[in-house]
Formats: C-alpha cells, sequence, structure tokens
C-alpha cells in the first residue's frame, strides 16, 4: 500500500542514553519520566510505535551510532508498525545475566485488549557491555489495522519488570487508526 502522507504524523526520535540518575538527551541533559519513558529503581524503559520496516537494521549500527525512529502518530489501515521496547540498567546476577519480563496489552479503543500477555521474556541472558546501555528487547511486536478494526486511538501498554531487581516499569503509549 502506498504511504498517504496526509494521514501520517510522525516525528523523528533520537533513541536517549541511560545513566544511574535516568534517562538523558544526546547533550547529557536530563530527559523527564513520561508515559511511553520512564526509570524506577535506577531502571529504565522505553517503548514507542514506529513504521519504520528497517527498525532491525538502525538497531544494529556500532554503539557510538545514535539510532534515529519514526514514531507513529495517526496509522492507516494497512500499514505495518511495530512496537519497539527498549530498556537500561537491569540489575546483573552472577555471571552478568538479566532477566526481564513483561505483560503487554494491546488495547482497541473501547478499552477491550485486542492482545494480552502476561510473563513475556523481554530478555533472559548475558549483558556482556555496561548494563546503563539501552538495549532492545527481542519481544518486538508487528501490527497492523486491518478493515474490521476500529478506528481510533489505540492504547499500547506495557509493565517492564527486572526480576532481579524487583523493580516494574509501567509505559504507555498510544496511536490513531485512521
Amino acid at each position: 500500500m502506498p504511504k498517504r502522507l496526509s494521514l501520517l504524523l510522525m516525528t523523528l526520535l533520537s533513541l536517549p542514553a541511560f545513566c544511574q540518575e535516568g534517562w538523558r538527551d544526546e547533550h547529557g541533559h536530563p530527559v523527564p519520566d513520561s508515559d511511553s519513558q520512564r526509570s524506577i529503581k535506577g531502571f529504565g524503559g522505553r517503548l514507542l510505535v514506529t513504521p519504520d520496516a528497517d527498525w532491525q537494521a538502525k538497531w544494529q549500527t556500532p554503539s557510538d551510532t545514535i539510532p534515529h525512529f519514526t514514531v507513529a502518530k495517526a496509522i492507516p489501515r494497512g500499514q505495518q508498525v511495530f512496537f519497539l521496547i527498549f530498556f537500561a540498567n537491569p540489575l546483573l546476577k552472577e555471571g552478568s545475566t538479566a532477566d526481564i519480563t513483561c505483560d503487554i496489552d494491546v488495547l482497541r479503543p473501547d478499552g477491550k485488549a485486542t492482545f494480552h500477555q502476561l510473563g513475556m521474556s523481554c530478555f533472559k541472558g548475558v549483558i556482556n557491555e555496561p548494563a546503563t546501555h539501552t538495549f532492545l528487547s527481542p519481544a518486538v511486536i508487528g501490527w497492523t489495522g486491518d478493515s474490521g478494526d476500529p478506528s481510533g486511538t489505540w492504547v499500547l501498554r506495557v509493565l517492564l519488570k527486572d526480576n532481579v531487581r524487583q523493580a516494574s516499569v509501567p509505559l504507555r503509549t498510544s496511536f490513531e487508526l485512521k
């Protein structure tokens, strides 16, 4: 389906960095918590909806390259978007392993869940770089609004859990299906 720019409201997002005190912009200034980006007890999470089909290529760049993602605010039917979950500074167990799970809900405009998953593995394994780096969860969801889906505001909620630290970060974002 060709892109219809008149229906797309998108902004470009540079992924912020994380330090022990929370999220930082590209100049090192603190970024305030928001519904889609926050930190609790030193554990940080970020959630975004992107139409970038090349999200994986954008992410798999050298660590000194800041990836830029397009953030989808309004999506026409038939366009695929991707739900990306980022985390930073998990507490590591012996052997430098992290254990992160997430609860995910995709809610229709009427508030009913179209997708509901509890305790999904968002990352479990060894981290071989500083834990304060930003990591992309392998739990990436591709979503397309079909003809039977209602127009309106769709909500994506994620409860990101660092099971070692015993910290949970609630994240929320939304988009309009046109």
